[in-house]
């Protein structure tokens, strides 16, 4: 199984890709999609005590959920504050990545796209390959970020300075998909992108696959019989 890394930043354009990934029938695992269905903040759970605890009850509505905007306004405005949130929860996210993985193999997936934000941040890098970052420009990403959200370009470059850089995560990238053009260009680049997506299957990434753990087990089977037959003897 080829388990493809696909991150990028904010306003960068990730989730269009991941979108072309899914339309183009490549099973997709969102890391932000997972934190939702495992809700990870759900009051009375793992996370929910780890985060309170962390950050105090300040965090929390009458009801005694997170308050998520507050949460995160705090975060953003605190690099150790945001790195220590991602270590609380990564362990939780990263549980449900891996269910998610394994439903996708069972299905006999060959190849799925693992989307998350924080792919290099969390140290998920080292089980994806290739990693694809979607890149654009300070530039343009603050210009987008403020259209979008309609933030201040003060709140928006906090929020951009908040995450490691895209410039340092196009460093570690395999493939980067260049995204400051409009959507036709992204579209071909993606279609480049696809093609090496789909190539062949290693050797290595084939054994990882329900098909190859099958054909061991084939193998294995049939070496058993061969041996017990000719231990019996005539």
């Amino acid at each position: 199984m080829r388990i493809v890394g696909l991150t990028g930043g904010i306003a960068s354009g990730k989730s269009t890709v991941s979108n072309l990934f899914k339309a183009s029938g490549i099973p997709v695992v969102d890391a932000d999609v997972v934190a939702r269905l495992e809700n990870v903040l759900k009051k009375g759970s793992g996370g929910w005590k780890r985060v309170v605890a962390a950050f105090g009850e300040e965090i929390l509505l009458p009801s005694r959920e997170v308050d998520r905007p507050k949460l995160g306004q705090m975060v953003f405005s605190s690099d150790s504050k945001r790195q220590l949130l991602n270590k609380l929860m990564a362990p939780y996210i990263s549980t449900g990545i891996f269910w998610e993985i394994l439903k996708q193999w069972a299905k006999g997936a060959k190849v799925i796209v693992v989307d998350i934000p924080l792919l290099f941040e969390v140290k998920m890098d080292k089980w994806t390959k290739p990693i694809v970052v979607v890149w654009v420009s300070q530039e343009t990403q603050l210009k987008r970020l403020m259209g979008r959200d309609g933030l201040s370009e003060e709140d928006a470059g906090n929020r951009v300075m908040a995450q490691m850089s895209l410039d340092l995560k196009r460093s570690k990238a395999d493939v980067v998909i260049e995204n400051n053009g409009d959507l036709d260009h992204l579209n071909q680049q993606f279609s480049k992108v696809l093609s090496e997506i789909r190539r062949p299957l290693t050797w290595t990434e084939f054994w990882r696959s329900r098909q190859g753990t099958f054909s061991v087990l084939g193998l294995v089977t049939s070496g058993l019989f061969v041996c017990k037959h000719f231990s019996i003897g005539p």
